[in-house]
């Protein structure tokens, strides 16, 4: 078993949510999203994203809009639909349940019985 593929599992398990938290308080263009993730050190690449971008848009959560640029083709803008904030409302509230269990296990100590 290599590490590597444990770690990159781990990461892609919490992706969909950092995607919509990075949305949380404003629309934002691929380009920003891939930045946000990779100064947390998610590790992400375009080809990566765009699916998760789009399987989260066919499942009501996400919606955009093109917006004109002034250095280069106009940008899509991603941001979270009313569905998408309740359901950012939920992902948050299990992983700070899930946060606090597993800090709980990982810091208990072991006892032999």
């Amino acid at each position: 078993m290599k590490i590597e593929n444990t770690k990159a599992q781990m990461r892609k398990g919490v992706l969909e949510f950092c995607i919509l938290s990075v949305l949380k308080d404003d629309d934002a263009y691929v380009a920003e999203i891939l930045s946000t993730l990779k100064d947390a050190k998610l590790l992400v690449v375009e080809g990566t994203i765009y699916p998760l971008l789009t399987r989260l848009k066919n499942a009501g959560l996400l919606n955009y809009r093109w917006e004109e640029s002034t250095s280069g083709p106009p940008r899509k803008y991603y941001g979270l639909t009313e569905t998408g904030k309740l359901f950012l409302k939920e992902l948050s509230t299990t992983w700070s349940e899930l946060q606090n269990a597993v800090n709980i296990v990982t810091s208990q100590k072991t006892t032999k019985k």
